[in-house]
């Protein structure tokens, strides 16, 4: 056998071994003797280039450093899916579909917490990687996808086949993942979705491959072309196809049957060896799914049941007291370690002193926690039964923690606050917030890098962040400041400067002066010193800004301090005026509007942008003074409540041609 022909020889056995070790968990060859084929094919290739094939087993562990990722359009809209919560939800759903589909089977799947994704292949090649993106267009992430080693590059079927996804980090990689970021002084992932959804969008694939990801496929794009009739006989032709498919699934003719069996695998969730937060149900006909087809936004034949928050016990092992950059005091549980939904939980916010109270707190008290949304720790009460004596009732700190300063409870506010504004964790807080993605936006300021610049001296307050390069030559002679990085960072200190002023105003930390409202003065007011000069009366009149904000905007810039602030920023150049904004006249002019549920078009905050360009109020809650509620998928409660007051309800179909509509006018 010739060099070229061995080459290709070892190829397709180096595949086979990996669909064996990957896929079917069943190898015919040991980790050393594929490790020595592996060699020997990488020698092979390198000593004949012109044999290069992107599809290589070679090519699965060689990095490659991306530009960006291409938009690619699919073929067919990936639908997201409608939700259910309850047995009754579920046997709605079963009813509506058998008053359509004689005889209706169901598939009930595992639905993984990843990330959806769609594979094509063409002459048995594989071809393209493209996520989900919006339905419509997604990211070709083929150069990330291909060092998932369960995923063939060669499958025997030399037609088109799309099939589709999820993409997930198992748990044991997410454990890994996070131990490295802990070594290396790094933010740990929140849970294994997001860290998966990270490494697919790494531009290093050596960086993706590191993190040892996996995926399950779960839909056929294409299986009428190849005359199957179900979706159960389209799982076993993927399978067939060397496609990892979950053997965890069950053909079921009633609800009864779908949620016993979904009890079942609730049951033995927390061993599976990969995350899942409910189950999909689908109709097994193919055919019946066809004919039952879509809305915009989700299939008519299949819905996901979605698991209820977990909740566990563990013990509080202590409450301490955070201060944030506005001096509000924060009262934080330390948990004894417990894994809640998928990652190992230590701690979680209690908010205020009514909360601890209302709940019951003790230190060392037996507590119920929960992940809410399944993501945010949340301690749900005390297990009053299970006191022994050993409990202590907690005391609320009368002093700041950090400045020993007396604390305020302001009226009508359930907060504490430290009003020293010299006090060293205000200080970095609020550099921290000023220098952050959503206000001046200074990247190479992370939050570690300025509570070492605070140690160092060089960063004690707001305006210090503007005199750093006065301490460029200091800086260079500190340990892991290396020319490159320090020149980068006054370089983007000194772009920081041309942010807009509703940007600046955020940054400030004014108290109740978020985004919105940030946003909103700059408007309203175009200038610092306009601003600067506004009295409550003045800024009461304003669509937005209540009694409180405007009394706070008030005491903010009267401050001494605040005023030496905006003048020292003036003086380094900061932007202080704001371009007015156009405001294109729609329906949803001086409107209020509640968005809601799922959207597939648009991410909440392109949303709201849009609305607020079209010169909507964007409000959070559904009231009698509400204009429209714009809805999406999984729409809830605030949707509901709309539909009890008799306001006006927009489908997110109906948004979209408005929008449009708007900007062609």
């Amino acid at each position: 056998m010739n060099e070229e022909n061995r080459i290709l020889f070892l190829r397709k056995e180096l595949e086979k071994y990996s669909i064996e070790y990957y896929v079917y968990d069943n190898p015919s060859v040991s980790d050393q003797e594929y490790d020595r084929l592996m060699q020997e094919l990488m020698a092979l290739e390198e000593k004949h280039p012109e044999m290069y094939d992107a599809n290589s087993p070679s090519q699965r562990i060689i990095g490659q450093v991306l530009e960006g990722f291409e938009k690619v359009r699919h073929d067919s809209q990936m639908l997201s899916l409608g939700n259910v919560f309850n047995y009754e939800e579920i046997e709605e759903f079963v009813n509506r579909i058998q008053g359509s589909v004689k005889d209706a089977e169901f598939v009930v799947e595992c639905k993984y917490d990843g990330l959806a994704m769609s594979l094509i292949y063409e002459n048995g090649s594989f071809v393209r990687a493209v996520t989900r993106g919006d339905g419509l267009v997604g990211e070709d992430v083929s150069a990330n996808i291909k060092t998932i080693q369960s995923i063939p590059m060669h499958i025997p079927e030399r037609r088109h086949v799309e099939v589709r996804g999820e993409v997930y980090m198992p748990k044991k990689s997410f454990e890994e993942l996070n131990e490295r970021q802990k070594k290396n002084n790094q933010a740990l992932f929140a849970n294994p979705r997001n860290a998966a959804a990270g490494s697919i969008r790494q531009l290093d694939s050596s960086v993706c491959a590191s993190r040892k990801l996996d995926a399950y496929w779960y839909y056929f794009q294409n299986a009428q072309d190849f005359g199957i009739l179900t979706q159960q006989e389209a799982l076993d032709r993927m399978r067939s196809l060397n496609f990892k498919v979950n053997p965890l699934f069950k053909v079921c003719k009633n609800t009864k049957e779908i949620w016993e069996f979904i009890q079942s695998i609730q049951e033995k969730r927390n061993d599976l060896p990969y995350e899942i937060d409910g189950m999909v149900i689908k109709l097994n006909s193919l055919s019946d799914q066809r004919t039952l087809g879509s809305t915009a936004k989700v299939p008519r034949y299949a819905t996901a049941y979605k698991f209820p928050a977990e909740r566990v016990q563990t013990r509080l092992l202590d409450i301490v007291i955070t201060v944030g950059r506005t001096g509000k005091i924060t009262p934080n549980a330390v948990l004894e370690p417990v894994r809640i939904a998928g990652t190992t939980v230590s701690a979680a916010q209690l908010h205020n002193e009514d909360m601890i109270l209302s709940k019951d707190l003790r230190i060392n008290d037996i507590v119920v926690v929960q992940k809410a949304g399944e993501i945010i720790p949340e301690v749900v009460s005390s297990v009053k039964e299970r006191r022994d004596g050993s409990q202590v009732p907690y005391v609320y700190p009368t002093h700041c923690p950090v400045c020993g300063s007396r604390l305020v409870r302001l009226e009508g506010e359930a907060a504490h606050y430290c009003i020293n504004q010299d006090c060293p964790a205000r200080v970095v807080e609020s550099m921290i917030h000023f220098a952050s993605r959503d206000a001046m936006d200074i990247d190479t300021l992370g939050d570690k890098k300025i509570e070492q610049l605070h140690e160092f001296g060089f960063l004690n307050s707001i305006e210090d962040i503007y005199f750093l390069h006065e301490h460029r030559e200091e800086l260079l002679e500190k340990r892991g400041y290396q020319k490159k990085s320090v020149d980068k960072m006054l370089e983007t200190i000194e772009t920081s400067k041309k942010q807009p002023l509703a940007l600046l105003l955020y940054g400030l930390g004014i108290r109740q002066v978020g985004k919105k409202a940030a946003a909103i003065l700059a408007n309203y007011f175009g200038s610092m010193d306009a601003l600067m000069k506004a009295d409550v009366d003045t800024l009461v009149s304003i669509n937005d800004i209540g009694p409180i904000t405007a009394q706070s905007i008030v005491e903010f810039f009267k401050d001494e301090s605040n005023q030496k602030l905006i003048q020292t920023l003036k003086e380094q150049g900061l932007n202080m005026i704001q371009e007015k904004q156009e405001i294109k006249a729609s329906r949803f002019t001086n409107k209020t509007v509640v968005l809601t549920g799922t959207l597939e078009h648009y991410t909440r905050n392109e949303a709201k942008e849009i609305l607020e360009n079209l010169g909507a109020n964007v409000s959070g809650s559904v009231s009698k003074k509400t204009d429209y509620v714009i809805y999406g998928t999984a729409a809830g409660s605030k949707l509901t409540k709309a539909q009890n007051l008799g306001v006006a309800t927009m489908s997110e179909e109906e948004f979209v041609e408005e929008v449009e509509n708007a900007q062609s006018s």
